[in-house]
């Protein structure tokens, strides 16, 4: 069963799914444009390139030969999938998915024009000039995101008109890629927001893990828990809309689809083709497995009967608050003497403001308190500082 896996992007999502594919016994090239990435500190080997130059995919893909390509990250010209696909190479979730997913003008079209699914009112725009009718046609206020960006960056929320040229200006900065489009969304009074994990097997039935329920903050998640309180028909509908989005994207994996919920029913939201990072609750042993080892199960074709709720846990995350070349955590004592809790530190060689650096994970019994957990959560990752 051993195989070779290229995993493409190596940040804290892909250090875990590299450290489920060590259990395992599988082979893992982590790729990354910058050395010591948080997988590679895990993985077999390391490649260190620009995954937008598509021919520097292709030596890559060349000298390793893989059995699978994962991809972790949005920016990789996902093109060259198609090609790969046709020299008998697994891309995960799909070719299709991938290249469909990186893009969010894609998959939006195809989740609300071709299947029909519940989203925001949208438009798109190229331009500051042509951001500013966008705003006139779907009103204020809005919300502008980069076609391609991940972990809220480039995103936010047009309220007066004095925010457009700011909000066209911040989403070139935080834009991966070489795309400068953008996607203008109505915005939805939602009463809260969820990530379905939703598990596609290349044999077995699709799966969903209980529902997770975040926070977010500029964009990007502060807090997550599971379960997710909700009512029973939205969770319905919700799996109803994950099955039907990861059917026409095709292939085996692990999904994270996120809705709103509203008064006026549930809405997609988005959709990523691999783990997810309000995931990383379930590094707390949420599940009967995590969400990585759920994710590699798919990849290797490892049937999964039934994903069960063990416990219920929150995650909060740790972030940086200046840059450095060297960080350093003070407070990891303190941390570590806190019952029903967890932590991890990625292992990124540098800081920036606002930089993920690590993750606290608390929890509790299956009936237990989950705000809770969560406000625990919270006060365990203010205690860790990290210093230059």
């Amino acid at each position: 069963m051993k195989k070779k896996i290229v995993l493409l992007g190596s940040g804290e999502l892909g250090k875990e799914f590299v450290i489920a594919a060590q259990r395992l016994g599988q082979t893992v090239v982590a790729v990354d444009s910058y050395d010591d990435a948080p997988a590679m500190q895990v993985a077999h080997h390391r490649e260190i390139i620009n995954m937008l130059d598509g021919d520097a995919l292709d030596r890559i893909i060349e000298k390793h030969e893989p059995d699978y390509i994962v991809p972790e990250i949005e920016a990789i010209r996902t093109e060259r999938f198609y090609t790969y696909e046709k020299q008998g190479i697994t891309v995960i979730p799909s070719a299709k998915a991938a290249n469909y997913t990186m893009n969010r003008k894609a998959i939006r079209d195809l989740a609300a024009n071709d299947l029909g699914l519940k989203t925001a009112h949208y438009t798109y725009a190229t331009s500051s000039e042509e951001l500013q009718k966008a705003v006139d046609e779907i009103g204020m206020p809005c919300v502008v995101k980069p076609l391609m960006s991940s972990s809220g960056k480039g995103q936010s929320t047009i309220r007066k008109t004095e925010d457009i040229d700011k909000a066209w200006q911040y989403s070139q900065e935080g834009s991966r890629g070489d795309v400068a489009e953008v996607i203008v969304e109505a915005f939805i009074d939602f009463n809260y927001e969820i990530t379905l994990l939703t598990v596609t097997q290349r044999d077995g039935k699709t799966l969903f893990c209980p529902p997770i329920g975040h926070r977010q903050e500029g964009g990007d998640y502060q807090e997550s828990w599971q379960p997710a309180a909700m009512e029973s028909v939205h969770l319905q509908t919700a799996q109803v809309m994950a099955d039907k989005v990861t059917q026409a994207l095709g292939g085996a994996g692990l999904w994270g689809v996120e809705f709103f919920i509203a008064d006026t029913g549930v809405y997609f939201s988005e959709l990523s083709p691999r783990p997810h990072d309000t995931g990383m609750v379930t590094l707390a042993n949420t599940q009967n497995f995590n969400e990585f080892e759920l994710h590699l199960r798919a990849v290797l074709g490892l049937p999964i009967k039934k994903i069960t709720q063990e416990r219920i846990g929150a995650s909060a995350v740790i972030l940086a608050t200046e840059h450095s070349d060297n960080p350093t955590f003070t407070g990891i004592e303190e941390l570590a003497e806190a019952e029903k809790s967890d932590f991890r530190l990625f292992g990124k060689p540098s800081s920036r403001p606002d930089r993920r650096m690590g993750v606290v994970v608390t929890y509790d019994h299956v009936d237990g308190d989950v705000k809770a957990t969560v406000a625990s959560a919270k006060q365990l990752a203010s205690k860790i500082k990290i210093n230059s």
